[in-house]
């Protein structure tokens, strides 16, 4: 038996390994026996995968976003490679297994990230911003720790969330140093909690995927429930009005256009730059995966968060850059 990841698999392969179901259905087949059509995945791609050896109560043993242990053989099916499932059981604890190993997930440690997260909390001096932040953090770090940033978009990986919120910070921390009038405490409040809504917006997994939007969610959207976060967490901890409203105005304004969802633009230079540092941490986690994904000389496929570009992987390596 082979332990391949997905994208290695090849015709005739008899392959022994876990895998994420990703989708599952209770089919009937032509001679009018039930079997059930799997899209598993791991981190390196997605396959289609058959159980024909169907037993009663399986559709409820195998659910979506559960870790499962498989041994079947890759076929090719109209001109697509398939799993024929032989035996198939879900993941025990004696398993060791890390999910990560599995689930497209951000390259670093979650509680790493969320020390990080913390150390820029001391940075901030303003105590009325540090109360709502800590406040806020406390009510959502389990969910932190392994929700993305995004259903489909960028960092729509395990962790996305606190990558996309460590990495800016970063960004922002270093941009600031030559934007010195920059207020630092409301940027980093800023870059902290734009985002942060999107534990209530979303319905994830501990694997880092989203089911689906909440009804709030698809209502409000994460920029609104972002602003009621704020203003809930700044009564519980009595912070100053203007304070509440500045971080307020960055969270509105982060989209910059109102077919994005900000009613209004950026009219604070921290609430400016942290649009810019949204839209660079985006676009350069986009374009970092595209050319990871592409051959050396050649083009990506189009990316539409990227308004349908394409991305060239050049031959000139990083150390030459």
């Amino acid at each position: 038996m082979l332990l391949k990841a997905i994208k290695e698999f090849s015709e005739g392969e008899r392959i022994d390994g876990f895998f994420i179901i990703k989708s599952v259905e209770c089919k009937v087949s032509s001679n009018s026996k039930k079997y059930m059509d799997f899209m598993i995945s791991d981190k390196t791609g997605e396959i289609d995968a058959k159980l024909w050896d169907y037993v009663e109560g399986d559709e409820k043993k195998y659910c979506e976003n559960t870790l499962i242990k498989v041994r079947g053989l890759v076929t090719l099916w109209q001109g697509s490679l398939q799993l024929k499932m032989e035996r198939i059981r879900l993941k025990v604890d004696e398993d060791k297994v890390d999910i990560e190993d599995f689930v497209p997930s951000a390259p670093y440690k979650s509680d790493e990230m969320f020390d990080q997260i913390l150390e820029f909390l001391s940075y901030i001096k303003n105590e009325d911003i540090k109360n709502i932040i800590s406040a806020i953090l406390e009510d959502n770090s389990e969910k932190l720790m392994h929700y993305p940033a995004a259903k489909k978009n960028h960092h729509s990986i395990r962790a996305g969330l606190l990558y996309h919120t460590t990495t800016m910070l970063k960004a922002g921390q270093k941009l600031s140093e030559i934007y010195s009038f920059i207020n630092k405490d409301l940027l980093y409040g800023g870059i902290i909690l734009h985002d942060m809504a999107k534990i209530q917006e979303m319905d994830a997994s501990d694997l880092g995927i989203v089911s689906d939007y909440t009804i709030e969610g698809q209502l409000l959207g994460h920029i609104v429930m972002g602003v009621k976060m704020v203003e809930m967490a700044a009564d519980a901890v009595g912070a100053d009005k203007e304070t509440t409203m500045l971080l307020q105005h960055m969270i509105l304004s982060h989209h910059y256009e109102p077919e994005y969802g900000s009613p209004v633009k950026p009219m604070i230079p921290e609430a400016e730059l942290l649009h810019y540092l949204d839209i660079i941490d985006a676009r350069m986690y986009d374009m970092s995966k595209a050319v990871s994904e592409t051959n050396t000389g050649s083009f990506s496929s189009k990316i539409w968060s990227l308004e349908n570009r394409k991305v060239y992987k050049s031959h000139i390596s990083n150390e030459e850059k």
